[in-house]
């Protein structure tokens, strides 16, 4: 039967099979057994020879002008348009069938003479979703919505990336994440978001599953400030099969913090052997500029000199990372089980960059982890399936906290004299542990239905310590060393979900229901009592201020309480609360025909804390010829206040124009935030629309979809209050609140081309990755307070610049033989950001903010970076790799002044402030 074809597309179709004629070797011969092909192949087949057809095994549809040769000789055919094939063969012989964008196949003959042959595309996405959707007829290309799928496993082994989210900032477009300095807690876990939106409104899933959070919030000079995420860097790369990232509003699907999108990490499940590597890499200090000359003040770091907290003095490479990773895959009985297991050590030293004396130790923070993972599945029966995965992870960090001068008359009154009579730089360290299972049962009932039951649990803990310090406030007694306590989220889910999918109802429909209950408890605990404690001149904790004298150092300065660096969590500031939340969901995905597909789905949910939310998306896609489809969605969505953002509570010291501020970050149901007038903290809620369109010929696929994202009441960390008058033991006072309303708009580009070679052997990959996007704050919910005090412009530059304006990816790839080299160019729009001025002087109204707009505005320039990887396989066993990430050494272009808010020469943006990172690897499989 002759397939109903376009009559551009199948224009192209012959263009296409008279260009792959013209390149084979018997072409002549084709020739001469005539001008039409189909009068061949409409004949009885001749002795000796073998007749078939080529399909797309996806979809049936015949292949035109697939390539079909008996190894080892020259003869040789290609198929016809309607995908048949006549060559000589017999018994024995072998087939190699090669079609451009698949993966190339062989076939060894019996004695059938008419076959029928299948062939699998070569691209990424044609693979099978978990995500976006719960059919289980639904691929990438065919989605409603864009989904990005992500070969880490290949990534993960040749570019010399270690971690999850260095890989994909520089493969997925929308998503953003660099390493921070001098931000406390995110100097240990990356923040990272989709589409410039929060780092807590976008869910991650492990195989489908929903992952736990981290306990940190973020609250001190980075993005995502007020926002908890999930650490994607507890996940090892190496066990990591691929990462589907949906691109879109899904809390009608998923529940809280789908706003911004999904990304499901399928773990690997092979059963082949061990697969690992060993990796090291150094960073090159070389910075480029010669800012002492352009600075009278004595800078620190500046192409590796003048390193004075490096024990190993001046340096051309710091940063030396060693990552030993390893995979062990087994077959369990006869059935398909199998078991997966993975396992990773990794140790970074620190990184050093330019800094004045307030801020010597710029940088990325030194690490040392290991991880472990499993992943497993057993068939009990033909119908039923026992599934488990989980790990654990833990990860010691040291990052330097921003410096302390010298004590004196006119000094530091935080440095004590005879423990740090230079001053010192003391070093924020912490201990994570993140540990999760999940474990379940899917089972295919008589009816068609399929079941799947689950729990998971997971849980974050961390841990920090403060090294190379003093509390100032015990003079020379003080401990240098102190443990400041912590805080913990852990997290408890269990689901029920049933799905089937009816074939005969129209071109093919999916129903699915079920539900989900989820308890989370989080935790502040104390740290010891030297960390947080302010201490009278007698040495006994201040309790009673109007009795107790404070200390006063030598020089007459009354000293302050607390490590510096970071102040311990002290019994007040303790938390053990819970809350839980059930769900119920639906949805169905109908195929109205073969063109049109409708999805709906629908989901409510009751927490036990802030009350209920009901959600809704519409989905569609419309092909409106082979290869080419529509598609749009139009959805609400939420996010649940965390734990985190309604408990959290700290008293420490901040820094304001050079004097020490004593600030309270009050927790959301304290008095003192009632007293502000600061309301309970509700959901947040979304307004999400997308359309785009797709298409796909041969070895070319493309996608292009835009969107608008309406977030109202979204979670923030105010700027700071007056609070002296409050007798709260605090100058200051800042809280959470639902502050700002937000619009995020922008456009999605990915385009692949995929071309095998040499009977698929050999390929060559071409891919265009980019993300133009806006955020803007259309509304500050600041009530009767000061707007600018409230959250002012430097806060709200870093929601409106959190990601930037553009992002774009030129990844190139080719494989010949043994040898693979991949290149990939990402160049980021220019950033603007508002410097630490507005936090020195802050401005009250419009004339003052003028007057800062005017000397507070940093512009970071567009910029590139180049990394590149060659790679050579030695033997089956052993491959060598060596490149560069940020081949050029690009670095943010500075406005440094010395005002930025992490304190170094130029804030943590676009490519991050590490530069050029060179690597290599040995690759081993068995």
């Amino acid at each position: 039967m002759i397939p109903k074809i376009t009559r551009i597309s199948y224009r192209l179709r012959l263009l296409f099979l008279f260009f792959m004629a013209l390149s084979l070797f018997q072409a002549d011969a084709l020739a001469r057994d005539g001008n039409a092909i189909s009068k061949e192949l409409s004949a009885a087949p001749l002795e000796g020879e073998i007749s078939g057809i080529v399909t797309d095994a996806a979809d049936n549809e015949p292949l035109i002008g697939a390539t079909v040769q008996v190894k080892g000789t020259s003869i040789g055919t290609v198929t016809d348009i309607n995908g048949k094939f006549q060559i000589k063969a017999a018994p024995g012989d072998v087939l190699v069938i090669s079609y451009l964008g698949y993966r190339a196949q062989q076939y060894e003959l019996g004695t059938d003479t008419d076959l029928v042959l299948q062939l699998e595309s070569g691209l990424a996405l044609s693979e099978v979703q978990v995500v976006g959707s719960r059919s289980y007829n639904r691929t990438a290309t065919e989605s409603p919505v864009a989904i990005d799928v992500i070969d880490v496993s290949e990534l993960a082994s040749t570019t010399g990336k270690v971690e999850i989210n260095q890989i994909l900032q520089y493969a997925a477009p929308s998503f953003n994440a660099t390493k921070q300095s001098g931000s406390d807690g995110a100097d240990h876990i990356d923040p990272a978001s989709l589409r410039g939106l929060g780092p807590d409104q976008t869910l991650v899933l492990i195989n489908g599953k929903r992952r736990h959070q981290s306990s940190l919030v973020n609250v001190f000079g980075t993005r995502g400030r007020g926002n908890s995420g999930t650490d994607l860097n507890a996940i090892p790369a190496s066990a990591i099969k691929r990462i589907e990232v949906l691109r879109d509003g899904a809390s009608a699907q998923y529940g809280s913090d789908a706003i911004a999108g999904v990304i499901n990490i399928v773990l690997k499940d092979k059963t082949d052997g061990v697969t690992g590597g060993i990796t090291y890499g150094v960073y090159s200090t070389a910075v480029g500029d010669d800012f002492e000359e352009i600075y009278e003040d004595d800078l620190f770091n500046v192409d590796g000199k003048n390193r004075v907290l490096d024990p190993d003095g001046d340096a051309s490479f710091d940063g030396n990372t060693a990552k030993v990773d390893l995979n062990y895959g087994i077959g369990l009985g006869k059935d398909g089980g199998y078991a997966n297991f993975t396992t990773e050590f990794m140790t970074k030293e620190r990184t050093l960059r330019p800094g004045f004396s307030w801020r010597k130790g710029y940088g990325s923070a030194a690490v040392d982890q290991f991880q472990f993972m499993v992943n497993a599945a057993m068939p009990l029966s033909e119908n039923t399936e026992l599934y488990a995965f989980g790990g654990r992870g833990f990860r010691d960090t040291d990052a330097f906290a921003f410096s302390r001068s010298a004590p004196g008359p006119d000094g530091d009154e935080r440095a004590v004299p005879s423990l740090y009579p230079e001053g010192f730089t003391p070093r924020i360290t912490s201990n994570i542990v993140d540990q999760s299972v999940s474990a379940g049962l899917r089972h295919d009932l008589v009816n068609g239905w399929k079941a799947d039951f689950n729990h998971t649990y997971g849980k974050n803990n961390f841990h920090y310590f403060i090294k190379g310090s003093n509390n100032a406030s015990l003079g020379s007694a003080s401990p240098t060393d102190f443990d400041a306590g912590g805080h913990s989220l852990s997290m408890n889910t269990t689901g029920l979900n049933l799905s089937k999918y009816h074939e005969n109802i129209m071109a093919g429909l999916n129903i699915a229901f079920g539900t989900e209950f989820r308890t989370e408890n989080f935790k502040i605990f104390a740290g010891e009592e030297a960390s947080y404690a302010t201490y009278d001149t007698t040495g006994t904790v201040i309790s009673n201020p109007a009795v107790q004298v404070p200390y006063i150092n030598e020089y007459g300065q009354a000293a302050p309480g607390g490590s510096q660096g970071f102040p311990g969590y002290s019994p007040a500031n303790a938390v053990d609360r819970n809350r839980s939340n059930i769900g119920f969901y639906g949805d169905v995905e109908l195929n109205a025909s073969e063109a049109l597909l409708i999805g709906a789905a629908v989901r409510y949910e009751d927490y036990s804390d802030f009350g209920n939310t009901f959600n809704y998306k519409l989905a569609s896609r419309y092909t409106i010829t082979e290869g080419i489809s529509l598609r749009a969605s139009v959805s609400s969505g939420f996010r649940a206040p965390s734990l985190a953002q309604i408990h959290y509570n700290l008293l420490f010291n901040n820094i304001v124009a050079g004097a020490s501020e004593r600030t309270l970050l009050a927790s959301n149901t304290s008095t003192v935030a009632r007293s502000f007038g600061i309301e309970p903290l509700r959901e947040e809620t979304a307004q999400n629309i997308a359309a785009g369109f797709t298409f796909k010929l041969s070895g070319f696929t493309a996608t292009v979809d835009a969107y608008s994202i309406a977030v109202d009441d979204r979670i923030i960390l105010t700027d700071v209050f007056e609070a002296t008058l409050l007798d709260v033991g605090a100058d200051a006072a800042q809280f959470f609140a639902n502050g700002i309303d937000t619009r995020t708009t922008g456009v999605d580009v990915v385009l692949g081309y995929k071309m095998y070679l040499n009977n698929g052997l050999d390929a060559v990959d071409v891919g265009v990755a980019a993300n133009f996007n806006n955020t803007e704050i259309d509304k500050i919910n600041s009530g009767n307070l000061n707007e600018y005090t409230f959250f002012g412009p430097f806060s709200q530059a870093y929601v409106e610049a959190a990601a930037p304006d553009y992002k774009i990816g030129l990844n190139l790839g080719c494989r010949l033989g043994k040898f693979q080299a991949l290149a990939n160019y990402t160049m980021f729009s220019e950033v603007t950001l508002q410097d630490f001025q507005w936090v020195d002087s802050p401005a009250e109204n419009a004339e003052d903010a003028e007057v800062l707009y005017s000397v507070a505005t940093d512009i970071y320039e567009a910029a590139g970076t180049l990394d590149l990887s060659l790679s050579y396989g030695i033997t089956d066993a052993f491959r060598i790799s060596v490149g560069a990430n940020n081949l050029l050494n690009t670095y943010p272009t500075p406005q440094f002044d010395g005002w930025t808010d992490q304190g170094g020469f130029n804030d943590s943006v676009q490519m991050g402030s590490d530069g050029a990172y060179y690597f290599a690897r040995l690759g081993v499989s068995f």
